[in-house]
């Protein structure tokens, strides 16, 4: 029968604590941080956008701005042969390693191949291979050198002589410039560890690269079958027909190497085999445009969340009232959406707009009574709200919190600051002391002396007076502050719609006065600082800070 009594759940449980709070740990993890990935992509997706678009654009404008180039590549099997000896007889077949191999690599790299392929194709006089000219820091620079170099004499007067040797050293150091930049366009290069060399070329000329890499393959051929026809013509018993054979080839090879082609006849006393000629290319080979655009959108991407961070960096601004409960660690009560016109709760809700503004006050309300619960007597209670600086929409959520309560059949009394009356106030137009809660204290009336004003169901008061004398001299520590408010809540529920804390300090003395304070936070004008300094201060006054209120999201 023990088994069916059921008896409490120990506390000392082992295993898992059930009537403890357990810690929250679901914002902790991947996907928490992917989902504050997600929502930050969303709140400043117009400035990745942006910066991808921007990124897009100035690769595409790059891309587009570059001469194409076109490659076309030779391929060259090294295969050595038996060559003939004096007499008919062949000598034994040359080995070929991998050592020999990289020698023939290094061969075809010489500049003494590379100047006759140069040569024989007449490319010093190929404008892209010629001096270029300067971009706009050489141009610069060479401006600075001319200016500097303005000073020298000149009423020396050179000889004809010294002027051809100037003419000869500069068409010479033209031809060893475009030398150079034909070296730096022309790859050799064996296909992994095989003896198959490739020889490629680039050029912006579509029809350039397969004559040159055809004329390089000949202009091997034609170096290695030169030097057996000159061993075999330096043969004591060398025949005539092996010295018409090889000359034979040697002028083949000479003339393709000329023409920029292959050589027109079998070379078989080649050391190599022509596995593949170079074709005229279909297309440029380079710049590729759209690895260019994607690179820019990547990097586009990389500029706008580096903007992102900065901005989340320097940005202290408050944005919602989540980055708000979770920045500073308080307790955002509620979120107010941002309505045009709103001053208050309105007679009649005509757009949905209107709607989520009242509901969203509604749920305020809620709250406050949910955190009030132990403070609420069988009487009422003393809600102030207050924000650091002005246009935190302030006035406008004490208006629409004293309509709906009084909408509950409760009586509200709402104190409301207004700003900046005295310095509106002319000598012909200011309210008597007894208008005002600070006039009131100033001329030590009693509450019953005081004039409330009735507006839509709500007694309202004002903070300040439109004397500068009361609002100067008036101590809203002062008893008698004290007695009004105490007064007011007799009556009902009392609101107290506090000045900013940045220009006074009557916000603190007030909010002493109250069982709940709300600090108001408005997005992307208050900050964090703010609201944290804010509360510090209302604290240190004795003030009983509940939680956070965010305007305008």
């Amino acid at each position: 029968m023990m088994f069916n009594r059921p008896r409490p759940i120990d506390v000392t449980s082992r295993l898992w604590r059930v009537n403890e709070t357990q810690p929250d740990v679901s914002g902790d993890g991947p996907i928490a941080l992917l989902r504050a990935l997600i929502a930050l992509g969303r709140r400043h997706s117009l400035s990745l956008a942006v910066c991808i678009g921007a990124g897009l654009l100035f690769a595409a404008i790059y891309a587009y701005s570059l001469p194409p180039t076109y490659k076309a590549t030779a391929t060259l099997l090294l295969e050595p042969r038996q060559s003939a000896v004096s007499g008919g007889e062949f000598g034994a077949q040359q080995i070929l390693d991998l050592n020999r191999a990289d020698s023939e690599l290094q061969t075809i790299k010489s500049e003494r191949l590379l100047s006759a392929v140069f040569g024989a194709l007449d490319l010093g006089k190929n404008p892209e291979l010629g001096p270029q000219k300067p971009g706009l820091t050489g141009s610069l620079l060479g401006g600075i050198r001319s200016i500097l170099g303005s000073g020298d004499g000149g009423g020396t007067e050179r000889s004809a002589s010294a002027d051809g040797g100037a003419d000869q050293q500069l068409l010479n150091e033209a031809d060893h410039a475009a030398f150079l930049n034909f070296t730096k366009r022309l790859s050799a290069r064996r296909v992994g560890q095989s003896f198959v060399i490739e020889i490629e070329y680039s050029s912006s000329d579509p029809t350039l690269p397969a004559r040159v890499a055809n004329a390089t393959v000949s202009g091997y051929i034609y170096q290695t079958v030169a030097f057996k026809e000159q061993t075999a013509r330096a043969g004591t018993e060398a025949l005539q027909g092996r010295l018409d054979s090889l000359a034979t080839q040697v002028e083949a090879a000479r003339e393709a190497m000329h023409e920029g082609s292959l050589p027109s006849i079998a070379t078989p006393d080649a050391d190599a085999r022509i596995i593949g000629a170079a074709l005229p290319p279909l297309g440029p080979a380079a710049p590729r445009k759209s690895l260019i655009i994607a690179l820019g959108g990547i990097v586009g991407l990389l500029c706008g969340i580096a903007v992102v961070v900065g901005h989340l960096a320097l940005d202290r601004r408050v944005h919602s009232a989540k980055e708000l409960a979770r920045e500073l660690e308080i307790m955002c009560l509620g979120s107010i959406p941002y309505v045009p016109g709103a001053e208050g709760v309105p007679p009649h809700i005509i757009t949905p707009e209107q709607h989520r503004f009242v509901a969203a006050i509604r749920d305020l309300r809620t709250s406050i009574e949910i955190a009030c619960t132990s403070l609420r007597n069988e009487t009422s209670i003393v809600i102030a709200v207050v924000g650091w600086a002005p246009g935190a929409g302030v006035s406008t959520l004490c208006d629409g919190l004293a309509q709906l309560i009084s909408g509950s059949g409760r009586q509200v009394t709402l104190f409301k600051a207004e700003e900046g009356a005295d310095a509106s106030a002319s000598n012909d137009d200011r309210r008597t002391p007894a208008m005002s809660l600070a006039g009131a204290a100033f001329a030590g009336l009693q509450p019953e002396q005081l004039f409330f004003e009735e507006v839509g169901g709500v007694a309202v008061l004002p903070i300040h007076s439109r004397d500068a004398d009361a609002n100067l001299f008036t101590d809203f520590r002062n008893p008698r502050v004290r007695r009004i408010v105490e007064a007011a809540r007799a009556r009902g529920d009392v609101l107290l719609d506090l000045p900013p804390l940045r220009h006074s300090m009557d916000a603190l003395a007030l909010a002493s006065y109250a069982d709940a304070v709300l600090v108001m936070a408005r997005v992307g004008q208050t900050t964090f600082e703010e609201v944290s300094e804010s509360m510090q201060l209302l604290r240190r006054a004795g003030a009983n800070v509940i939680g956070a209120v965010v305007n305008r999201t």
